[in-house]
């Protein structure tokens, strides 16, 4: 796609694709450097969400006023995003293939960030900006990520709805000029998303009006069934549960005191909780159309909410470090120990598993480069159809499939009428 152009392509994502116009510049930000901007992309996005994690976490800090021993936060934010991207059943789909990772993984860290302009405004003016950015970001969730669109939307009707048991001490006009600014932004995004001529013909494509229809509604539900079922058996999950225990036994107020979580606690968790059950039903249902009984296995498409199901988590985990340094005193230092080493012993698995697949990747990228010399030759001497062997790599088996429409990208790339299928005959 380098070729292309950049607004060539974002204008595509508007009138032909989908109709994200954030997600086309995404797109077309890394496509534009060709396979470099794909194999660097991984690595960029990474750093850039551990970046607004570790954002988060010391603007949260900041606000509630309790302190972390230094390397506490930047830890915590590399655990969760260690296994909010690689816990998975497909690893190369959700964080390693650029296409998913900028639909279904960054939308949701970028949603949380929205947050930090919020949570660091302590003047008039700053809770202003807190406001216009929320608006702004909010409009950019919304034609990037239908999907973490429906999750923070999930979350703030509650948030606004109970504002006032949520947030007892907190400066509540803001809190609901805030979250009405993040709304009103998301809704604006959204709306120029599903009024777009993209957005029309990809719902055309897939008869996504299909979606209200009984047997969708209940096949959705037994689909997203089996999706909790795959979340619940994540035994990796556990890092981030203990993370949050580790934080809930070491931090500490300015008076160097044990903090005691308010009131709210257990209610922001079970908001938290009914939030990410509808989303992930909604989530279910709007891409059930496109991807049929397999939206139960495509994994990639459940980041969006499986990212507050690690927040929720994490908190459950702090009121448990919370409970253990303020009942078992003396017991703390080894809850701490033993939620380090949880972390410590979930990350080494992560990193074993990550083995194979780095393999797989290297095989794959040195085929694809002896693929690639071969069909620039081809092309140089004037041939207009090209024989292409897939490159098969974690269940993705396109070029060739159901759907034309990856072979003809594959042709535009090359500068060539069409590719044919060489798997099976050599080349």
């Amino acid at each position: 796609m380098r070729d292309e152009g950049f607004m060539a392509l974002v204008d595509r994502f508007y009138f032909m694709d989908n109709g994200r116009i954030a997600n086309g510049v995404l797109v077309a930000s890394y496509a534009s450097f060709g396979v470099a901007g794909h194999q660097w992309y991984a690595g960029l996005s990474a750093a850039a969400m551990l970046g607004l994690l570790w954002m988060w976490v010391a603007a949260l800090s900041r606000r509630t006023g309790w302190r972390l021993p230094r390397g506490v936060a930047p830890f915590s934010a590399a655990t969760v995003l260690a296994v909010f991207c690689l816990a998975s059943t497909n690893t190369y789909k959700t964080f390693f293939w650029p296409a998913s990772s900028v639909s279904h993984t960054l939308p949701p860290v970028l949603a949380l960030a929205a947050t930090i302009p919020a949570l660091l405004a302590t003047s008039r003016r700053g809770r202003i900006g807190a406001c216009v950015s929320a608006l702004v970001i909010g409009a950019i969730i919304g034609t990037l990520s239908e999907e973490t669109s429906v999750v923070a939307l999930a979350l703030l009707a509650p948030a606004l709805l109970l504002s006032r048991r949520i947030f007892p001490t907190g400066p509540l006009t803001f809190v609901r000029a805030w979250g009405a600014s993040a709304g009103a932004g998301i809704l604006l995004g959204t709306a120029v998303l599903l009024t777009s001529p993209g957005s029309r013909n990809r719902r055309a494509r897939h008869h996504a009006d299909s979606m209200f229809a009984p047997e969708s509604l209940s096949a959705s539900l037994r689909g997203y069934g089996q999706i909790i079922h795959t979340v619940a058996t994540t035994w990796q999950y556990l890092a981030v549960i203990a993370v949050g225990v580790l934080i809930g036994v070491v931090v500490r107020r300015r008076d160097g005191g044990v903090p005691r979580p308010g009131r709210t606690a257990p209610l922001l968790l079970a908001v938290g909780a009914v939030a990410l059950l509808l989303s992930g039903y909604v989530c279910t249902v709007i891409t059930y159309p496109a991807f049929g009984a397999s939206v139960a296995t495509a994994n990639r498409l459940w980041n969006d909410y499986i990212f507050l199901l690690l927040l929720l988590l994490a908190g459950g985990g702090g009121l448990l470090g919370n409970l253990a340094v303020c009942r078992y005193h003396r017991s703390a230092r080894r809850v701490m120990v033993g939620a380090a080493l949880v972390c410590v012993y979930v990350m080494s698995a992560l990193a074993g598993s990550l083995w194979a697949l780095e393999s797989d990747m290297r095989v794959r990228a040195g085929a694809w480069e002896s693929q690639d010399h071969f069909l620039r030759e081809r092309v140089a001497e004037g041939a207009t159809v090209l024989p292409y062997k897939r490159l098969v790599i974690s269940r993705m088996t396109e070029p060739f499939g159901k759907r034309p429409w990856p072979a003809s990208c594959v042709a535009t790339y090359y500068k060539v009428k069409r590719i044919t299928d060489a798997t099976d005959r050599g080349r």
